[in-house]
């Protein structure tokens, strides 16, 4: 019959060392989504400054033609 398993750290020692690890994944993980985030902000803005172009033109094209007649 064999006793409880001993390990060369404490019980404790494991415990801290996950609960590091842990926060490390927690916090890369948080500014990882935060860099997804912010890239999708841009990539709205950049669809609404070419949106907002795009409508510009139509309608300039659009006046040009009514202002003609």
């Amino acid at each position: 019959m064999r006793g409880p398993r001993r390990s060369a750290y404490g019980e404790g020692m494991g415990r801290t060392i996950l609960t590091v690890i842990g926060v490390i994944l927690a916090i890369w993980l948080a500014f990882t989504v935060l860099g997804w985030l912010f890239s999708l902000l841009k990539f709205f803005l950049f669809l609404g400054v070419v949106a907002t172009v795009v409508f510009l033109v139509v309608k300039v094209v659009a006046g040009s033609g009514k202002s003609h007649r």
